[in-house]
């Protein structure tokens, strides 16, 4: 059975591209806006790893990041961030907040399928 990723970015082709070359081994949930990712969640979804960008409308990745890790249920699931956020300030901020990884856009998708690989350990 594949593992399964839940993308959020509010850019449809940053999932696209991920799914075109990923979807041979992982399957792919992809959402427009963290509100539609954590009404997702809770209904009882559970993705082995989450990718998710910072800057959306609505709510930003950062606070995503906060409601998954406060979150008993979800608090497990590693987070990817695949952002073109430059400022080391925040990536760092992000880490320590408790993501996995952090992905500069644009980025190499062999790149993220080994970080991939190495988060779902």
């Amino acid at each position: 059975m594949k593992k399964s990723i839940l993308i959020i970015d509010d850019k449809p082709s940053i999932g696209q591209v991920i799914a075109l070359y990923l979807s041979s081994e992982y399957e792919f949930h992809y959402f427009d806006n963290p509100i539609n990712g954590i009404n997702w969640l809770q209904e009882g979804n559970m993705p082995d790893l989450i990718i998710s960008d910072i800057y959306m409308p609505e709510m930003k990745g950062t606070e995503f990041l906060s409601f998954v890790k406060k979150n008993e249920l979800f608090k497990h699931i590693p987070i990817i961030f695949l952002s073109g956020e430059e400022e080391s300030s925040v990536r760092i901020k992000v880490l320590e907040e408790g993501a996995e990884d952090f992905i500069l856009k644009p980025f190499n998708p062999l790149e993220l399928k080994v970080r991939i690989k190495k988060a779902l350990k």
